[in-house]
């Protein structure tokens, strides 16, 4: 699925106010003629959101509501968040590879990002889509009507002192929303952060559609607050993936040994029959030179499992309706079984004398009135809480408080569960589809290197003349795909320009263990471009832009792309903002 926003820097709105209406007339032009271009799994998401809010809020939040469900559960779900982009939250121990992930992924660094062996991200991060990079502070972010965090002003000043947004133009975030938490320390005589950390997490689990608990090869053991961390999941088991990073910094034997102890660790933590679905990778940026001993025994192995989690990721926009459907279904069973609880436990009560007595008993043998009520409304055991956590939450409340059930309410949300989402299932499209396309060209075109849009043509030419592609240093962009998996009958490098024609040079003439290109190298091969040296010194100048003082695959890509320009006679500036804007490497341009 691909709702990517075909403006440039614009958020798109996913409130009923900001979306165009489907049908409504309008003036041809540029802006309709892109609304028109909409795909059908598009259409579906924008009609979706719009009937998930307009229901939610007319037949579920009412029943959460009455019922203080806020006090068990969570806040009521604002039109923000029902139709926020899909969410990825990112959990792990501290230096376990969070945040080196996140750039993995993007193909560049995220503003206020910063990495190192010690652990450096000490707040919560949201990355998200922007016009250009910036940082929103908590505060801020909380009291934006366009952002769907307000729910986290619950948690106090302190934690909005640890949060924030870190805007980015990149086409990836156009689809998705990244959440980098802080590293978990070990041990729990260092947990004093001011807030509740669980709660907070709970809080992102319940909006994201992919959890990845990150390991590290080398730091396998679960600390009482990551332990705490990852309880606090449970509800949410489809949602979590397991990831060992680091894999190549041991060998085959080693790995298999690391393998063995991490599942015995999450066994003793996550008490289910079922194996969670573990991927091993290395999920180091592309632009970064590798750092420690490399081990290529698993090279194979650690590809192909990098591949099996970029393709889980691709297709998480795809699904992002089915999942905003499954959401709010969840949410109306739990709010409805809760209902049910407090409405049982307020009519339990005498009439007149003994109310507090009776009140107590029923708190003391919560599982004996949860199988009362399981009985009495044919509800399932599973869409149950746990007695000894609701009893807890009770504790904060006075039973006698509480409304008596209400049959109205009751009705709406069942009328809820049996007709309007049933309804709105039929509108998805029965059909299995090729395209796990977020806007950045599809799976089997990005893996083959081709990287094309499934767009027809001349749609693209009316916002801008270079198609928004991933930056090439991106795990999702074409030129980060396996040679093995190019078109035999070349690329079709005039429908995406970020394809890096010289790679097959760069790999012949390059160091193979470590991916880089020596100055005499590079030295030889852009001396036969003809260009004077006083040319050629430039084109040094603008590729290095590290200063290393040799090249990886791309920077050696934009030194031959500029001596193509140069040898045309075009400006070196010109040139380079060219150059630049076909590979996706506007930011580090713009940064210059």
């Amino acid at each position: 699925m691909s709702f990517i926003n075909k403006g440039k820097g614009k958020e798109p709105s996913m409130t009923p106010a900001a979306s165009a209406t489907p049908g409504a007339s309008a003036t041809p032009g540029p802006a309709s003629a892109i609304s028109d271009a909409l795909t059908a799994e598009e259409r579906v998401y924008q009609e979706t959101v719009q009937q998930l809010q307009k229901t939610y809020a007319k037949k579920i939040k009412p029943l959460e509501q009455a019922y203080c469900f806020e006090g068990f559960h969570s806040a009521p779900l604002t039109a923000q968040d029902i139709g926020s982009k899909p969410m990825v939250l990112l959990l792990g121990q501290y230096s376990t590879g969070k945040t080196t992930f996140v750039e993995y992924l993007l193909g560049e660094s995220y503003p206020g990002a910063h990495v190192g062996i010690e652990p450096t991200t000490d707040r919560f991060v949201a990355i998200m889509n922007g016009p250009e990079p910036k940082v929103i502070p908590g505060h801020a972010a909380a009291v934006s009507g366009e952002l769907p965090f307000s729910g986290l002003t619950k948690f106090g000043t302190k934690f909005l002192s640890r949060f924030q947004v870190a805007q980015l133009n990149n086409p990836l975030l156009s689809n998705l929303t990244l959440i980098d938490t802080p590293g978990i320390l070990s041990g729990s005589k260092q947990i004093q952060r001011g807030y509740d950390f669980t709660s907070v997490i709970n809080w992102f689990a319940d909006r994201s559609d992919l959890i990845l608990l990150l390991f590290d090869s080398y730091k396998l053991d679960i600390s009482d607050e990551f332990k705490g961390a990852i309880q606090s999941l449970r509800g949410h088991e489809d949602k979590v993936r397991i990831v060992l990073n680091k894999c190549n910094q041991v060998n085959q034997q080693q790995l298999m040994r690391v393998y063995g102890a991490m599942m015995w660790s999450l066994g003793k933590v996550i008490p289910t029959p079922e194996v969670n679905r573990v991927y091993l990778g290395s999920f180091w940026p592309r632009y970064k030179t590798p750092v420690g001993t490399v081990y290529e025994d698993n090279a194979e192995l650690i590809a192909s499992e990098q591949r099996d989690l970029l393709r889980d990721l691709r297709s998480i926009p795809k699904n992002a309706a089915l999942r905003r459907v499954n959401e709010i279904v969840k949410r109306a069973r739990q709010a409805r079984v809760h209902a049910h609880i407090i409405g049982h436990l307020r009519s339990e009560l005498p009439a007149m004398f003994g109310k507090d007595k009776k009140a107590k008993a029923m708190v003391e043998d919560l599982p004996a009135e949860f199988r009362k009520i399981q009985t009495r409304y044919n509800l399932p055991p599973g869409d149950f809480p746990n007695p000894e956590a609701f009893k807890n939450d009770l504790e904060a409340f006075k039973i006698v408080d509480f409304n008596k059930l209400s049959l109205k309410l009751i009705g709406n949300a069942d009328d809820a569960l049996s007709v309007d989402f049933p309804k709105l299932m039929q509108k998805f499209p029965t059909d299995s589809r090729k395209s796990a396309d977020i806007g950045l060209g599809t799976f089997e075109e990005e893996e083959s290197g081709s990287g094309r849009s499934s767009e027809k043509p001349g749609q693209r030419h009316l916002e801008t003349p270079i198609v928004p592609y991933p930056p090439p240093y991106s795990a999702m962009s074409a030129a980060a795909s396996s040679s093995n998996g190019r078109n035999p009958f070349g690329e079709d490098t005039d429908r995406n320009p970020g394809i890096l024609r010289y790679r097959a040079l760069f790999d012949e003439i390059s160091d193979p263990h470590r991916k880089m290109l020596a100055g005499e190298g590079a030295r030889e091969v852009l001396a036969q471009s003809g260009l004077p040296n006083e040319r050629l010194r430039e084109v040094w100048n603008i590729a290095d832009w590290d200063m290393r003082g040799e090249l990886d695959q791309v920077q050696f890509e934009v030194a031959m792309r500029l001596c193509e320009h140069l040898k045309n006679k075009e400006a070196p500036e010109a040139a380079k903002q060219q150059v630049f804007a076909e590979l996706g490497l506007l930011n580090r341009f713009n940064s210059q």
